[in-house]
């Protein structure tokens, strides 16, 4: 699906962006990894093989990001799908009383700033081709209230309303703009984020809990699963999807059970 494309991936040295280098490249396509972690990004580079290609890459310098679709460019002349994954999560307290702007303004660096230079930066070398497919990671945390620290909700609910911004703008030129919001995925990623509140529980344990919060039956949201998704905004099935936020969660989001009591337990 993704033959004669080149992509590039931040965020790609592990979860869901190793998981989506792997889909990209099983169907055809070359991959730059980006990441801020040096020696796992060329380890997974070299577990990918020769289509995966490692450069680094600090989401919250532009020139970073600047360089990193330069190199893309210059090693493969092109650059058919930007993927902006590069993401943290937020360890502060959830109280909005106890809110510390201070490490608001380093996610919100990471996780938006990076979206909007990946973006944009992306768009400099596919507006001339007028063609192109830029994809990236929201949450269903950005969708629903509730469902984790308020400063990672609101940065990836800025990241949906980013995408649907620049979606409008850039379809005169052919280019897609999408997102993907997944339900939680016990990535590294997450683990670790859990592990910090539960830690007497080891990873084992904590996957399977993560599992247990969905909704789909006895279906379990995996890395590949938001891969195929990516794989499907990126390749030409996807060709008139743009400005959508693809939300991969069984059904977690459109589902709100009223939990009235038993009529014996009524007084």
């Amino acid at each position: 699906k993704l033959e004669r494309k080149v992509a590039l991936i931040t965020g790609a040295a592990s979860g869901i962006g190793k998981a989506t280098a792997e889909k990209f490249i099983s169907n055809g396509a070359k991959v730059v990894i980006a990441d801020i972690q040096h020696r796992l990004g060329q380890e997974t580079a070299k577990q990918l093989g020769p289509n995966a290609t490692f450069i680094p890459c600090d989401v919250t310098k532009e020139s970073d990001i600047s360089d990193a679709v330069d190199f893309v460019i210059s090693q493969h002349k092109q650059l058919d799908v930007m993927y902006n994954n590069a993401g943290v999560p937020c360890y502060t307290t959830p109280s909005i009383a106890d809110l510390d702007l201070a490490v608001f303004n380093q996610v919100m660096d990471i996780n938006v700033r990076g979206v909007l230079a990946g973006i944009k930066h992306a768009s400099l070398v596919m507006i001339p081709r007028r063609a192109g497919s830029i994809l990236c990671t929201a949450s269903v945390t950005g969708i629903m209230g509730g469902l984790a620290q308020h400063t990672y909700s609101i940065s990836k609910s800025a990241v949906i309303g980013i995408v649907k911004s620049t979606a409008a703008e850039l379809c005169r030129y052919g280019i897609r703009i999408n997102c993907i919001s997944p339900f939680a995925v016990p990535t590294p990623f997450t683990i670790n984020e859990m592990s910090r509140i539960y830690p007497h529980i080891d990873a084992e344990q904590l996957a399977r809990m993560i599992h247990k919060l969905g909704v789909l039956g006895e279906a379990a949201l995996e890395p590949s699963d938001v891969a195929d998704a990516a794989v499907y905004l990126a390749s030409d099935d996807g060709k008139y999807v743009s400005g959508h936020n693809l939300v991969v969660d069984g059904g977690f989001t459109s589902l709100k059970r009223l939990e009235f009591p038993a009529p014996c337990q009524v007084l």
